[in-house]
């Protein structure tokens, strides 16, 4: 499969995953959702290991744990800053950057293209912006704060590619398994501490005698417990998260990082495409066009 497609099919199951993790997250929280995600996430590649192979190295390890680390740090910023909004500039930025990053990466690494390609990287930048364009009511300038949050998830998901792409080629899913490994321990210590905090706090609030309430900061104590139907939702979105970085993975020793990083920056086409078919929702005239460019882009990278 040409590294295009692969590219498109990983934003597309990327945005699948998201909009899995966006439902459990009602249900039981961001954090345990990330959590329980990293989990699936790392059963699945482990299931995976025997049929798609790898070397176990050093190398294989050691980037795939540094992009664990990056992705738990991106994750978190982009959780904060879709929080404070407004998504409808924050959402495309965030996507924007994430291109921009690994794209610039890759140009300087010694990517090249034909005319026909450069102007596909063109034509998907403006896709990228538009399907990631969440329409809002009202929507106020975004503060300083949120803008940097935006610009900081994006750099740090670019980097995460950048990190895949230097893995060696015969390391198969082990730098993969390395991430989630990463990525669960990082998550799950959160919702550790979380946890504890907030018994520190009923605690701290039955002494007093005062009635505790819940923290909106940490969108952790305000969230229901685990549920058997929220945590299932979760490790769906783990899995088919997992499934993305695989075919992300794979486009990379196929293609090249310029290609990947723009389409994949596509993934909030999956997210709108499900949330159309399951939620109703409607998808606004501008994403369409968006989509439209999305397909068309990733046709002219493949015949490029």
């Amino acid at each position: 499969m040409p590294a295009a497609a692969l590219g498109l099919l990983s934003a597309i199951v990327y945005g699948s995953a998201d909009f899995l993790g966006g439902v459990a997250a009602r249900r039981i929280g961001p954090i345990r959702t990330t959590a329980v995600g990293a989990v699936s996430g790392l059963l699945l590649l482990i299931l995976a290991l025997p049929l798609a192979g790898g070397v176990w190295s050093p190398a294989a390890l050691g980037w795939g744990a540094l992009s664990g680390l990056v992705g738990s740090a991106a994750v978190g910023l982009l959780y904060a800053c879709l929080a404070i909004g407004p998504m409808s500039i924050l959402s495309p930025l965030t996507a924007l950057v994430s291109a921009l990053v690994p794209m610039t990466w890759g140009l300087i690494g010694g990517d090249r293209f034909g005319l026909v390609g450069y102007l596909a990287l063109g034509l998907a930048l403006v896709a990228v912006v538009l399907v990631g364009f969440v329409p809002e009511k009202g929507a106020v300038r975004p503060s300083g704060r949120a803008l940097l949050m935006a610009v900081g998830a994006g750099a740090m998901i670019g980097l995460f590619l950048i990190l895949l792409d230097q893995t060696p080629a015969d390391s198969g899913v082990v730098p993969l398994i390395a991430n989630r490994a990463v990525n669960g321990a990082v998550m799950w210590t959160v919702v550790g501490l979380l946890v504890v905090r907030a018994r520190q706090r009923r605690s701290s609030g039955s002494s007093s005698g005062a009635s505790p309430s819940p923290s909106p900061s940490s969108g952790m104590e305000a969230a229901p417990r685990f549920t058997a139907r929220g945590t299932g939702i979760a490790s769906a979105g783990g899995a088919l998260d997992a499934s993305a970085n695989l075919l992300i993975l794979i486009g990379l020793r196929a293609g090249d990082l310029t290609t990947m990083s723009v389409l994949v920056a596509l993934y909030p086409a999956g997210t709108i495409l499900l949330a159309a078919a399951v939620l109703r929702e409607r998808v606004a005239p501008v994403q369409w066009v968006g989509l439209v460019l999305a397909v068309a882009a990733a046709a002219l990278l493949a015949l490029d």
